[in-house]
């Protein structure tokens, strides 16, 4: 049988259940569809600790965060890096921010609950094996900045996955990959040594989800979004918000399996 996550440890399930409302501020995030915490490691193992912006709608549907085209490109960065399993993924908000809202839910950021609460977070699901940060994005970066008692180790302010500035993203993740190798150890199944980024983002730079990062039970294909960048036409994500309900409608799409005869 296939290896799945199991849910976080329960220490950390009990202070995710704490987490302060977001009920003042849900005229700038998908409220109705609740929060989504985290994918990888919780239990201090984690090598790496990946911080991005929020959560979107394929990664509601799998309850694990970066789990979308997003996240089949940080999984992509971590493969880079020769990581398979010793990270955690976070993000700065549990709940997703409604379009170009990022700049008005920038003071919850600081917020003293929602401060404590996700630096108390970061202090509980990480530990000596630390080696590295990684910031994706400008919301991921200021959660950092703020967490006065991160770790002493590198810091990674990069573009994130979903930047519409594809040359700046490449060339900061190609370096950060390349600094990152020297300091980062490897999973003992993990290659260090596959292509870095040239200067097209390649179908190659993708990475599925592993099925240890996911809930028992979703469909083998969820966190593999390959079919559809390759279908016409292109969609990058198996889910998405109809135009037609932004609010409170999800659509999820399977590919066709190919039909014995």
């Amino acid at each position: 049988m296939a290896d799945f996550d199991p849910g976080p440890p329960a220490t950390v399930a009990r202070h995710l259940a704490k987490m302060p409302s977001y009920a003042d501020y849900r005229e700038l995030f998908w409220h109705d569809w609740g929060p989504v915490f985290y994918r990888g490691r919780l239990n201090r193992t984690a090598r790496l600790l990946a911080i991005a912006s929020d959560p979107g709608p394929t990664e509601r549907i799998a309850g694990r965060t970066l789990v979308g085209d997003a996240g089949q490109r940080v999984q992509g960065f971590l493969t880079k890096v020769g990581l398979t399993r010793s990270y955690a993924l976070v993000n700065a908000y549990a709940y997703a921010l409604l379009p170009s809202r990022a700049q008005q839910a920038a003071p919850l950021l600081s917020q003293p609950d929602h401060l404590a609460w996700r630096n108390t977070l970061l202090e509980m699901i990480t530990g000596p094996q630390l080696q590295a940060i990684v910031a994706f994005g400008t919301q991921a970066r200021s959660a950092v900045r703020l967490w006065d008692d991160k770790p002493d180790v590198p810091v990674f302010e990069v573009p994130h996955p979903s930047s519409r500035s594809p040359k700046v993203l490449l060339d900061s993740w190609r370096e950060a990959v390349t600094e990152l190798r020297t300091l980062v150890t490897p999973d003992s199944d993990g290659d260090p040594s596959v292509p870095n980024y040239g200067p097209k983002f390649l179908e190659s730079d993708y990475a599925c989800i592993p099925a240890r990062d996911l809930p028992f039970g979703v469909p083998p294909w969820l966190g593999n979004d390959a079919w559809g960048r390759k279908d016409t036409p292109r969609h990058n994500n198996s889910v998405e918000r109809p135009s037609t309900d932004l609010r409170n409608t999800l659509v999820w799409r399977a590919p066709k399996q190919a039909v014995s005869p």
